[in-house]
């Protein structure tokens, strides 16, 4: 059952893909379409899940999850993974790669491996104060308080000093 995302209680479960580029107008409008039927048609042995998502930056696309009226279940989140990697064929873009790292450049949004930010935190192209996307965040208190962080408050703090 599809709500609006932000009345999805806090203790919701999220799911955060970033996108290796940006989403185009089109793209958006589309995706949003097949969200609409894939999160109205998203059960769990048969029962409706009550979830929700946002896109965010023209990048991020966040599934969030009541567990409180029904809990995903191996088969559901199977599901789940399964649309966003039909996503990635339908839009040749790469949303499930986790070793990849998104930040802010003003109000730009970058997008490198974790190999290059490693790099560039090591010649001060960014810093702990650079604001990153912590995708690991696990419900949607987390993602309202922790998801855009200085990067000294995240798992990237071991990269810069």
């Amino acid at each position: 059952m599809l709500v609006e995302f932000n009345t999805l209680p806090e203790e919701s479960r999220v799911w955060i893909y970033q996108a290796n580029r940006s989403f185009t107008e089109q793209e958006i409008e589309e995706i949003q379409s097949k969200l609409n039927i894939f999160i109205e048609n998203w059960t769990a042995h048969g029962s409706d899940l009550q979830a929700g998502y946002t896109i965010k930056y023209k990048r991020f696309i966040v599934l969030g999850l009541n567990q409180d009226l029904n809990k995903a279940t191996g088969c559901s989140i199977d599901a789940s993974v399964h649309f966003i990697q039909q996503l990635e064929k339908d839009y040749n873009v790469d949303l499930m790669d986790k070793m990849n790292v998104s930040y802010k450049q003003g109000e730009y949004v970058a997008y490198k491996t974790l190999t290059d930010f490693r790099k560039m935190a090591k010649d001060k192209a960014v810093s702990k104060n650079t604001i990153v996307f912590n995708n690991l965040v696990n419900n949607i208190a987390e993602f309202k308080e922790n998801w855009e962080v200085p990067a000294s408050e995240s798992w990237h703090s071991r990269f810069v000093k």
